[in-house]
């Protein structure tokens, strides 16, 4: 087992993360906003896997031990926050909008600490200001895998992270793993705080997110995903993420302003 690193002090830069590459589980003293404005950003925590395209960022909190994914090449914006400072209120990690004017708060923030040494001038500070401003009113969205603890339900869970189009019923995935459906429909609310059909379709949105960001052809994704047709995952997509899975794939992005040096 890995040692987990302690790093004080959160950074507040920008950096470039190739397809597939990880940074190893770590905390911090300060919370962290954490946003990928190009590709798709996969954060583990102990709780769950939270997942953030280039219109969301996650919010970690001081002290929560969290690792990060790349899916695709991944433009990594990361804004350090002394853990007396909470604008959001927040003890658990979250996903969060991200509008047109607070990602061009966040590219402009990380760009200024990475291209020079942090300062105290009064652009600075009002750049600043208003960037907590807009993560104080910034909805939280519920692009979140959470992670289960009893071993029934682990076991469902796991058949269905190695095969997400599995369209098994929960009675039928119950009798593979010895529960009832309604066991296992009780310890889906109990220990994940959501239903079967919810959980299944965070995991089936989180993949889709995966394979969207390799460049994956939409009809192929929904295939992959289990959904009957690509306008059922269109549709489900719209309505999760308000636009269409297009708008994930990496030719159809414009390069991010992060520079690659």
């Amino acid at each position: 087992m890995k040692e987990i690193r302690h790093e004080p002090v959160a950074p507040t830069r920008t950096q470039w993360l190739a397809s597939g590459a990880a940074i190893d589980a770590h905390r911090h003293d300060d919370h962290q906003i954490v946003y990928a404005g190009r590709g798709v950003l996969a954060v583990t925590t102990t709780t769950g896997l939270w997942i953030a395209p280039a219109t969301r960022a996650i919010w970690v909190p001081a002290g929560t031990v969290h690792a990060h994914q790349a899916h695709g090449e991944l433009a990594l914006h990361l804004v350090g926050l002394p853990a007396s400072e909470n604008p959001l209120n927040l003890a658990e990690p979250a996903v969060l909008t991200v509008g047109p004017l607070l990602r061009e708060l966040i590219l402009a923030h990380t760009h200024a600490h990475t291209d020079a040494p942090p300062d105290d001038s009064p652009e600075r500070a009002r750049l600043r200001a208003v960037l907590l401003d807009q993560l104080r009113v910034s909805p939280q969205q519920p692009v979140h895998l959470p992670t289960p603890s009893s071993p029934q339900l682990k076991a469902v869970c796991e058949i269905l992270r190695a095969n997400p189009a599995d369209s098994r019923t929960l009675p039928a995935l119950g009798r593979e793993v010895g529960a009832s459906d309604r066991t296992l429909s009780r310890l889906f609310k109990a220990d994940l705080g959501m239903t079967f059909p919810q959980w299944r379709t965070q995991l089936r949105l989180y993949r889709a997110l995966v394979l969207l960001a390799e460049d994956t052809p939409v009809t192929t994704v929904a295939h992959r995903c289990g959904w009957s047709s690509a306008s059922a995952f269109i549709d489900v997509f719209r309505r999760s993420f308000g636009h269409t899975p297009g708008a994930h794939q990496p030719r159809s992005q414009s390069v991010s302003a992060c520079p690659k040096g």
